[in-house]
């Protein structure tokens, strides 16, 4: 079931207030991000679109704690990220956030699922967590490829491990920054509909990076970002069957 934004409301699982992110190049300061603000509710699809040079990486790695504000404060699921130390940072990414990046990340020296159980061998995840590597092998169609390595593997089936990745720990929130921009337009489509499918089935709330106009009609909600500030932040018009 997707987000219903008439339904009761859902607890916020991101906060973001008047975030600030700034740059010394050494000769000036160059403001990336101008008092950014918005929230977002459990179980919400956002895509936050913006040109070249926008902020919105810059953003999607803020929300991740890969880099710090400028001043501002993120809160991720009740816990404020802003002033935590790199090992807190840490902790908090291998509880609450699942990654899918463009170039799919993938550690070439380990197979398909020991790629996939990584992020619960490092965030020490109780559980049988090769069961839920081989249920994900599953649902993203490759159970016959878990023994392979990242080379012997397609970029769609690359990115397909990285969705399953995401997914291991059972994250409340998903970032994902350009997942379909290496591929070409079919195994994007079919990469796309497997991060809508798990996405529902897991109620995850998921962040989306992308330049992509029909990519971000799928979303509930759409951020456009220009010079580093919010220019517009609307419920998308999802196309038909979405």
């Amino acid at each position: 079931m997707s987000f219903d934004p008439s339904s009761p409301t859902p607890r916020t699982v991101i906060d973001v207030r008047s975030v600030v992110k700034s740059i010394n190049n050494g000769s000036n300061v160059v403001d990336i991000l101008r008092g950014i603000s918005f929230s977002v509710p459990q179980g919400q699809f956002l895509a936050v679109m913006g040109a070249s040079g926008s902020g919105k990486s810059t953003l999607l790695g803020l929300l991740a704690g890969l880099d710090t504000v400028t001043s501002g404060v993120i809160v991720l699921d009740e816990t404020d990220i802003t002033n935590l130390g790199e090992d807190q940072l840490a902790r908090v990414r291998g509880r609450k956030i699942g990654f899918v990046f463009q170039s799919y990340q993938l550690v070439s020296t380990l197979t398909a699922k020991e790629n996939i159980l990584l992020p619960a061998e490092l965030s020490g995840l109780e559980g049988d967590n090769e069961a839920r590597a081989d249920e994900l092998l599953e649902r993203v169609g490759l159970s016959n490829r878990g023994h392979h390595y990242p080379i012997q593997l397609s970029g769609g089936e690359q990115q397909r491990v990285a969705l399953a990745r995401a997914f291991i720990t059972r994250p409340p929130i998903l970032m994902a920054d350009e997942p379909t921009g290496n591929l070409d337009s079919a195994n994007g489509q079919h990469v796309l509909e497997l991060l809508l499918q798990l996405n529902r089935e897991e109620k995850t709330t998921l962040v989306l990076v992308t330049h992509d106009r029909e990519l971000a009609q799928y979303a509930d909600r759409v951020i456009l970002l220009r010079d580093g500030r919010i220019v517009s932040d609307e419920l998308a018009a999802k196309p038909v069957g979405a």
